[in-house]
């Protein structure tokens, strides 16, 4: 049952949707923002690796994973207003002690601390939207906020690249002020909703995911250093797998699942999750390798690598609109294929033509639009066909599982670049390096066309009296 103790004066939609879709926004930045900061970072903290490096974000997306739905479901028990402050307050106090870290691992933690407060005010968020506004305007915000988290992951390293050109530590202290407005503005205009019923999140799930992913990260990461046979790598390794199996024994035993298994019978939900983890882990592998290979072997500076990024997430808007154009016509799934095979192609053909010497036009743009295409094609429509599936009031949790997915995605991405560049010594070893890893991210990115293959194309949920083979039936 939802409770609004404040809905008893009108709520102005404009406000509302301006803090909760802002703090969503900056949430989102801070995913893809710290890209192009990574070798000031590591100027300033000298003696680090770029494993060490990689923690800055892994970190952040393991946690963020991890706690995305479990902190959505308790936000939705004590209060979600109450849990989008709070989470918003710890992220904007986090960003402030980031940016005053003495250390790279004190930077890691304050990262950690950032990160909870994203995996608590996002779902919060999104809940807010669908329970405090009107009926009439709850779809076209739920396109908006969705809408900010795309701008969020497009306009990232261009607005890292600007902000890092002062210093690293603006990539994190411009979130204070901007979240400090955000939360007056909520505080005065975010009246509270809750759902006493709600069950309690499985906490030790939780724990177990985080630690199976970190394990995993942990292992790939400091392959190269300790050697894979090594007792080390081994251990990371088996603790990973160990963790994994009892998550998904304890999954949904001690309290909600995080992940539904009923949910995972609905075709479309199982293969979009599927897609978006491979294409995940490819797209965060290939925006990093091609940032540092703008700025490592290029010298390209932060600003300069944040403007020659901008190109490819341009494409992004522009190609979603086609892909939903495309979606009366050709099926869902084809669709997104069509978009991994092209981001993996734009990876192939930089693979291909960079040279020691900068040739952004000849060497990189072309292959970095032809990615940037792809991406318009795949996300916003694995996305959209995700839910599509589920009953209307199984769709709030099957987008956070989505967003788990995208973020484990990203952490096995990274992590496996990190292991593929290892530390090369000259420009025929480091090519070599990032050419193996551009071909690596085009071999996931098939894998992923092949998962969209699978998704079934559903453009509406189905009815509530569907009969008991139906998806609405499984997952009631």
């Amino acid at each position: 049952m939802e409770l609004h103790s404040q809905l008893s004066r009108p709520v102005r939609s404009g406000p509302v949707l301006l803090a909760l879709c802002g703090a969503s926004f900056l949430a989102g930045l801070d995913l893809f923002v710290v890209n192009v900061a990574f070798d000031e970072i590591g100027a300033d903290f000298t003696g680090h690796s770029l494993a060490d490096l990689s923690w800055i974000l892994n970190g952040y997306a393991i946690l963020y994973a991890a706690l995305l739905i479990p902190l959505g479901r308790w936000a939705d028990k004590v209060g979600r207003r109450r849990g989008f402050l709070l989470g918003l307050g710890l992220f904007v106090a986090a960003s402030a002690a980031c940016a005053l870290a003495p250390n790279l691992w004190s930077l890691i933690g304050f990262r950690a601390a950032q990160a909870i407060g994203a995996a608590l005010l996002t779902p919060a968020s999104l809940a807010l939207i669908l329970t405090v506004l009107p009926a009439e305007r709850r779809s076209a915000s739920v396109r908006i906020w969705a809408t900010a988290g795309a701008i969020a992951a497009a306009a990232g390293p261009v607005i890292g690249g600007v902000l890092v050109a002062a210093s690293w530590r603006w990539v994190f202290l411009i979130n204070v002020p901007i979240g400090i407005a955000f939360l007056v503005l909520a505080a005065r205009s975010i009246p509270e909703s809750r759902d006493r019923d709600a069950d309690h999140p499985d906490v030790l799930a939780a724990a177990l995911l985080t630690v199976a992913v970190g394990a995993l990260a942990l292992a790939l990461v400091e392959g190269p250093d300790w050697g894979w046979s090594s007792v080390g790598v081994l251990g990371a390794l088996g603790v990973s797998l160990v963790s994994g199996a009892a998550f998904w024994i304890r999954n949904g035993r001690g309290g909600a699942p995080i992940l539904d298994p009923a949910m995972l019978r609905v075709r479309s939900f199982a293969w979009s999750n599927a897609a978006m983890l491979l294409f995940s882990a490819g797209f965060a592998a290939a925006l990093l390798a091609t940032i540092l290979w703008m700025q490592t072997v290029w010298g390209y500076s932060a600003t300069r690598t944040g403007m020659a990024i901008a190109p490819g997430p341009l494409m992004v808007p522009v190609f979603a609109i086609v892909a939903q154009r495309l979606a009366s016509r050709v099926d869902a799934g084809r669709i997104a294929a069509l978009g991994c095979l092209l981001w993996g192609g734009g990876a192939v053909l930089m693979a291909a033509s960079v040279g020691p010497e900068p040739a952004y036009a000849t060497q990189v743009l072309p292959g970095w639009l032809i990615a940037g295409v792809g991406v318009g094609l795949a996300l916003p429509t694995i996305l959209a066909t995700a839910t599509a599936g589920l009953p209307q009031d199984r769709a709030a949790t099957g987008s956070a599982v989505v967003s788990m997915h995208r973020q484990i995605g990203a952490v096995i991405g990274i992590s496996a670049l990190v292991a593929i560049l290892g530390t090369p010594i000259g420009f025929e070893s480091t090519r070599t390096a990032f050419t193996h890893s551009w071909w690596a991210v085009a071999a996931v990115s098939a894998l992923a066309a092949a998962a969209a293959l699978g998704i079934t194309a559903r453009t509406s949920p189905p009815e509530r009296s569907a009969p008991a083979t139906e998806p609405a039936e499984v997952l009631r």
